[in-house]
């Protein structure tokens, strides 16, 4: 697995997993702040922009957190977070092994599976993948995603190094996930955030992911688009990490 360093000197340790389609840069900025207080990581998923393996399943990914967790971890964590397709992989980490981390946030994830989106994936690709590759359609999909315009590059650059077969893996993946039962059993303190212009299906699975785990807290970002929480506005984001950390310490 590939991964990034903040803040190594510090004993406390988060892990930060990125969007489909994107890589750890999703989460740089937060973490440069971060890093004055804790050690963050920024593992880049399976079938992305420097991933070192493709993509198969959201299973396959958590274990692999998991496993690297144990490793260089002691097989505990602060704090656990991921957007979107992370997110996904966050929810399926704290399934398979719930006491990996005192804390977790989940931001914009879709845990309502859609047999006709994921069966539509492979031949939407397959008739239009040269334009993914292009600088112009790039610009036109980026300025959808509502990113700031200085991650641009970052973003053409690394969708250009993903493989048709890996982005059709994960879009299915993404588009297929739903929650397990063993979620209920997590002894993590569970966030979840949504944006309040995302879609109705995010917004309907932030409810349904709130009704399943026991205690979390649900928080709808008002004016917000998918991601834009981490992604745009980093020290909102830094803040509430800390506000999710300290809370129980106080």
């Amino acid at each position: 697995m590939q991964y990034r360093e903040y803040g190594k000197e510090h004993a406390e340790t988060m892990l930060f997993l990125h969007g489909g389609g994107l890589s750890w840069w999703n989460y740089r900025e937060a973490a440069e702040i971060l890093q004055k207080k804790y050690h963050v990581i920024l593992p880049v998923l399976d079938g992305h922009a420097e991933s070192d393996r493709h993509f198969t399943t959201i299973e396959d990914n958590a274990a692999e957190i998991i496993a690297f967790a144990e490793e260089h971890c002691g097989g505990r964590l602060l704090l656990i977070g991921g957007l979107s397709l992370g997110a996904q992989t966050v929810l399926e980490v704290l399934a398979q092994k719930k006491d990996i981390a005192a804390h977790a946030l989940i931001e914009s994830a879709s845990v309502i599976p859609s047999k006709l989106t994921s069966a539509m994936i492979g031949p939407a690709f397959g008739s239009s993948w040269g334009l993914v590759q292009s600088r112009t359609f790039a610009k036109l999909q980026f300025r959808s995603l509502h990113m700031k315009e200085e991650l641009f590059e970052d973003y053409y650059r690394d969708t250009c190094r993903i493989t048709k077969e890996d982005m059709i893996a994960f879009m299915k993946a993404n588009t297929s996930y739903g929650l397990k039962d063993a979620l209920r059993e997590t002894c993590a303190d569970v966030h979840i955030y949504a944006g309040e212009k995302e879609t109705s299906g995010i917004l309907r699975s932030a409810d349904q992911i709130h009704a399943c785990i026991p205690g979390s807290e649900k928080i709808i970002l008002p004016g917000l688009y998918h991601g834009e929480f981490s992604i745009n506005h980093a020290e909102q984001f830094a803040a509430e990490v800390e506000r999710i950390v300290t809370a129980q310490r106080q």
